[in-house]
């Protein structure tokens, strides 16, 4: 892999990540387009490190709107972050009891028995982009008839947290389409569905990173390779960190403009025509 190729994927990462497009898709597909196979232990890692940079991006954008509503109030500071817990409790449940399905039952005997093999699978990544389209356009038009109550209780926040894990395993499923969406379907302000959907993506990043480090690690041992060569295969990740921060923050500024606008519902149509050429060109 080459430092134009990882530029390239660090810039896509990074200006999609933020958006409710699915980022894993976009890069996955460029991926493929570079040659490169988005299934191999250092290819996941890289894109997890991808979204590590933009979680960075996430924490620079909203640390001052979170300080001031949430964390200048000892009071307003554990709710939120008890409202965080319990979202990625239910996260993390779905999370796991899909990835055993999807192990034990679905991938049952097969050579790669791992969720991961499943991120390159270009029929599953547009059935993905689709379902996204279709929950941005069915929240958009919910969202217009329903009070913005900026109201986030315990409910919201469980269902947000169930919506997310189903994001886990599936490419093209974007996280942040579809918790956002979900928020302005159970009556969320936009403003605060936007904030609390990245301030759990902040709190997701770290395991999965660790998740992913752990299976190179485990891939490195079974090659015969050492501590040396896991660390040669951090450092693509890191260049591509930095890249995909500063992209991040671009993605954020819009993404928050159009949020502003009413236009959500356009990211939903983005969702289905790339569904739909993924599919063509899957079958062609």
């Amino acid at each position: 892999m080459t430092l134009l190729q990882i530029a390239i994927l660090a810039l896509i990462q990074g200006l999609t990540e933020l958006l409710p497009v699915s980022s894993s898709a976009h890069v996955i597909l460029a991926e493929k387009w570079m040659g490169l196979d988005p299934t191999l232990p250092r290819m996941t890692l890289l894109l997890v490190m991808l979204h590590t940079g933009t979680m960075l991006s996430v924490l620079v954008y909203f640390w001052e709107t979170w300080r001031k509503n949430y964390f200048e109030s000892e009071y307003r500071g554990g709710i939120f972050i008890k409202k965080i817990i319990q979202a990625t409790l239910a996260t993390g449940l779905v999370g796991a009891l899909l990835m055993v399905l999807i192990e034990k039952v679905l991938l049952r005997g097969s050579a790669h028995a791992e969720v991961e093999s499943l991120f390159g699978n270009l029929t599953l990544i547009a059935i993905a982009l689709a379902c996204t389209g279709l929950l941005i356009l069915f929240a958009s038009s919910r969202e217009k008839g329903a009070a913005d109550t900026e109201n986030l209780g315990s409910r919201a926040s469980f269902w947000i947290g169930v919506v997310q894990g189903f994001c886990l395993p599936f490419r093209g499923f974007s996280r942040s389409g579809a918790t956002i969406s979900t928020g302005l379907i159970l009556g969320i302000g936009r403003a605060k569905a936007e904030e609390f959907s990245f301030a759990l993506a902040v709190v997701l990043t770290p395991p999965i990173l660790l998740l992913e480090i752990h299976r190179l690690w485990k891939s490195q041992a079974v090659l015969g390779g050492s501590t040396r060569d896991l660390l040669q295969a951090l450092y693509p990740g890191l260049m591509g960190m930095a890249l995909s921060f500063a992209a991040g923050l671009l993605a954020l500024r819009w993404l928050s403009s159009w949020l502003e606008r009413g236009r959500w519902k356009w990211f939903g149509y983005y969702c289905l025509i790339i569904a739909a050429v993924i599919a063509f060109f899957r079958n062609s």
